[in-house]
């Protein structure tokens, strides 16, 4: 599986961007989906994850409330729709593919990396 993210930016306080990831090479509906970052600086930290039927969904302290996971997996796509965005929030943002069906948030549980892409929040 090829993972390829999109959506990232430069925004301002306050303000949101929704993020895309699509699949390539293989469906992933049967995999839970992950969203990561990593600041700069800073280890890659867990973000939201959403089980193969997108029953389940976990999110980071630092994003519940604000932060939303979703899929379509007729299409392919995982979507992070992020809200109220907080400088805080400046990273590099990745969508993985975990090995298991459900909802995880340990990194070392996903095996399938995009190439992330840049959100930038400015105060």
């Amino acid at each position: 599986v090829q993972l390829q993210a999109s959506g990232g930016g430069l925004v301002q306080a306050g303000g949101s961007l929704r993020l895309s990831c699509s699949a390539s090479g293989r469906t992933f509906r049967n995999n839970a989906m992950g969203w990561f970052r990593q600041a700069p600086g800073k280890e890659r930290e867990f973000v939201a994850t959403i089980a193969w039927v997108g029953s389940t969904t976990l999110y980071a302290d630092s994003v519940k409330g604000r932060f939303f996971i979703s899929r379509d997996n007729a299409k392919n796509t995982v979507d992070l729709t992020m809200n109220s965005l907080k400088p805080e929030d400046t990273a590099v943002y990745y969508c993985a593919a975990a090995r298991s069906r459900w909802a995880i948030t340990a990194d070392s549980d996903y095996d399938n990396w995009g190439q992330g892409t840049l959100v930038t929040v400015s105060s």
